[in-house]
Parts: C-alpha cells; structure tokens; sequence
C-alpha cells in the first residue's frame, strides 16, 4: 500500500527535482520500515530467550533430556536437507542489521530441536555481536519444523550446531 502511494505520488510530479526528492523520502522511510522492523525481531527474540530461561528452570537443569548422537537411531532432518536451511537462514538473515569492519563475519549457532522438530534454545557463538543476534532470529524464524531424532524409536531432543558465514559486500 505505501509502496502504491509513494508511485502515485513519484508518477503524478512532473518536476524532476521533486522525484528525486520523493524517491529520497521513500528510500529514507523503508530504511526506518527495516529499523523498525528489526527491533520488533530483537524484541520478540529476548521474548522468546526469557520463556525459554524460564522454562529451563522449572524443568531443572541437571535432569538433561539430551540425546547423545551415539544413541540415535537417526538425527534430525530439516524437510529439503541442510542445504534447504542454510538457504532459508540466509535469505531471513537482515545483513543491514549487522555491524562490521571486516569483510568476513562467522559465527556457530547450537540450537535444539525438541520432539516435535521445532527450534527452541538458538545460541550463536562468534566475533560479531550483530551478526549472532540476526542469525539467532533468522533460526527462530525458519518456516518448517525438524523431522526430529530417533533413539530407541521416540522422537528425541537433539542439540544441533550449525555454522554460518556472512562476506560483506560493498
């Protein structure tokens, strides 16, 4: 809707001063729209973290439900294979959230998948405090559940770890 109005406007003026001008504003105002938009991801994220803490506490830590790979009769599988997540993190990854210097940004993201293959749990390790917290969201953001593991024919806990790496362009 606003990208209609902002073309009627840009196609009803003549002047091209004033399109440029009109074009600077939209492009100005969908950078804040993404802002925006990013915040109420952080948002929904530390939402998501703090229930998750608290959940972890009621359960009490020391009684882990963890599967060990060497148990597993399978591990859990993402509908389309590794390669479908890792396209589908990369593409919900908002790059104009990340903040670096260098050109090359890593980080490993350990999450779990529960018995009924959704995510909970999303940890990302790496250099860049940015780029952890944009590919925590993107995990928490993933459309499809898991296939979860197998261990003596239940669906069983699994923790994964995932490995990504952002190249910065100019």
């Amino acid at each position: 809707m606003l990208n209609k109005e902002f073309k009627k406007k840009f196609d009803a003026e003549s002047n091209t001063f004033k399109k440029a001008s009109i074009k600077g504003d939209f492009l100005f105002f969908m950078k804040k729209m993404d802002s925006i938009e990013n915040s109420a991801l952080i948002g929904a994220l530390l939402k998501v973290r703090n229930l998750e803490d608290l959940q972890s506490i009621k359960l009490n830590a020391s009684k882990s439900t963890f599967e060990s790979p060497y148990f597993v009769e399978s591990a859990p599988n993402y509908p389309g294979g590794i390669n479908t997540l890792r396209q589908e993190v990369a593409d919900l990854l908002y790059v104009g959230g990340v903040n670096s210097e260098a050109k090359m940004v890593k980080t490993s993201v350990a999450f779990v998948v529960e018995k009924d293959g959704s995510v909970s749990n999303v940890h990302a390790q790496g250099d860049n405090f940015t780029f952890n917290r944009q590919a925590e969201i993107a995990l928490y953001s993933i459309s499809e559940k898991f296939v979860p593991a197998l261990a003596k024919g239940d669906a069983a806990r699994f923790q994964f770890k995932l490995p990504l790496t952002l190249t910065m362009t100019e």
